[in-house]
C-alpha cells in the first residue's frame, strides 16, 4: 500500500515550458502600453534585449529558489544554448538537486494534493510548495557527486571547476536525459559557479566523500568559494561591460554585483558597474535585507549603474519565460559572438 501511494503520487511529473514554441513579442509590446508589473516586465525585456545587442556586453545569469524545479529548467538551458547567457552564479539547489538532478534521469512531480508532512516523510517524498521530489531519487544524487569527487584529484578547487567536471562527465555518455543546463554550460563554455554550492545535495556527496578519506588518511577535494569570487571578477575585469539578469535574489545576487567592488579592491578602479540589470524576485523591499535591496540602492554601492535597471516584483515562473521567449525571438543572441569564458581557467 505504501510503494502505491508513493506512485499516486508521484504520478504527474512537471514539464518545463519551453520558449521557442510560442512568441512572446505581442505580449510584452502590450504591456509595454500598461502600467504597474506588467510595464516593468516589458522594460525588463527591452533591457535585456539591449544587453544582447550590445557587441561589448557580457551576460550573467542568477538564478536562486525553485523555478527549475517548477518548469523553467529549459528556460534557463536555452538562453545558454542561444548563446544568450556567458556566465552563470547559482544556488547549489538549482544545479545540483534540479538540473543535475534530472540530468540522471529523474524527475520534478506535480503535488496533485498534498497530504500531511508526516505522511510525505514516511514515503520519503520531498515538498517544494506544490511540487515533489523522491528522495531515495535525490540520495542517488548524492552518491553520484561522491563519486564525481572520488574520481577528480584531491585538494582545493572552486565550484566552478567542479561543476565543469560534472559538465563533462555527463557528456561522456552518463546523461541520461541530454541537454542539461550544467551540460549545455560545459560545451558552450559557460562558466557554472555556486559560491554556496556544499549548501544543496552537493553538500551530502562531499561530506561523504571527505569523511571516507579521513578514515582511510587520505588526502580529500574540497570547495573554495574565495576561488569562485577570485574568478568570477576576474571575468568581470577580462569582460568590461556586464549585464546582469537575475532571478530571485541570495547569494547568487550578491555575488555577481559585488565583483564590480572586488575588481576595484584589486587595483582595477575604471571597472564598470553592471550597465544592465534586471531582477525577478517577490522579496518585500522594506525589511532592509539583502535579497530584497533594489538595484538603485546598489548603485549606492558601486555596484549597478541605474540608467538600464529594472526591478520586476513577480514570482519568476509567471514572467521569465515570457521575458525570455520575447528576447528569444527578436533574435539579438544571433549576432553575438560567444565569450566562452571558462578558457580563462583552463
Amino acid at each position: 500500500m505504501t510503494d502505491n501511494r508513493k506512485a499516486e503520487l508521484l504520478s504527474a511529473p512537471v514539464e518545463h515550458i519551453d520558449i521557442a514554441s510560442f512568441d512572446a513579442r505581442p505580449i510584452i509590446d502590450a504591456w509595454e502600453k500598461m502600467s504597474f508589473t506588467s510595464r516593468d516586465a516589458a522594460r525588463a525585456a527591452r533591457i535585456l534585449n539591449a544587453a544582447l545587442e550590445d557587441r561589448d556586453c557580457s551576460v550573467i545569469l542568477t538564478l536562486a529558489g525553485s523555478t527549475s524545479a517548477g518548469g523553467c529548467m529549459h528556460v534557463w538551458r536555452d538562453m545558454v544554448r542561444n548563446n544568450m547567457v556567458d556566465a552563470i552564479v547559482a544556488t547549489g539547489a538549482s544545479i545540483v538537486d534540479m538540473d543535475f538532478f534530472e540530468a540522471l534521469g529523474f524527475k520534478h512531480y506535480q503535488a496533485k494534493e498534498i497530504p500531511d508532512d508526516k505522511t510525505l516523510r514516511d514515503l520519503y517524498i520531498d515538498r517544494i510548495y506544490d511540487t515533489y521530489i523522491d528522495e531515495e531519487d535525490l540520495q542517488a544524487c548524492d552518491h553520484t557527486i561522491k563519486d564525481i569527487a572520488d574520481s577528480l584529484p584531491p585538494g582545493p578547487m572552486s565550484s566552478r571547476a567542479f561543476i565543469a567536471a560534472m559538465g563533462k562527465w555527463l557528456a561522456d555518455g552518463n546523461a541520461k536525459k541530454e541537454g542539461s543546463l550544467i551540460e549545455e554550460a560545459w560545451k558552450a563554455g559557460a562558466p557554472i559557479f555556486c559560491p554556496a554550492f556544499s549548501d544543496s545535495s552537493a553538500g551530502f556527496g562531499l561530506v561523504k566523500h571527505q569523511a571516507e578519506r579521513i578514515k582511510a588518511g587520505e588526502p580529500y577535494l574540497s570547495i573554495d568559494s574565495v576561488a569562485d569570487f577570485r574568478e568570477l571578477t576576474e571575468i568581470k575585469i577580462k569582460a568590461g561591460t556586464t549585464g546582469l539578469f537575475m532571478i530571485g535574489g541570495g547569494v547568487p545576487k550578491n555575488f555577481a554585483q559585488d565583483t564590480v567592488v572586488c575588481a576595484e579592491i584589486l587595483g582595477h578602479e575604471d571597472v564598470e558597474m553592471h550597465k544592465y540589470a534586471v531582477q525577478i524576485t517577490v522579496a518585500d523591499v522594506r525589511d532592509g535585507a539583502c535579497s530584497s535591496s533594489t538595484l538603485k540602492e546598489a548603485c549606492s554601492w558601486g555596484k549597478v549603474d541605474t540608467a538600464l535597471e529594472q526591478m520586476v516584483f513577480a514570482e519568476a515562473t509567471s514572467v521569465a519565460p515570457l521575458i525570455v521567449s520575447d528576447v528569444y525571438h527578436r533574435g539579438a543572441w544571433r549576432n553575438r559572438e560567444p565569450r566562452r569564458w571558462a578558457k580563462l581557467f583552463e
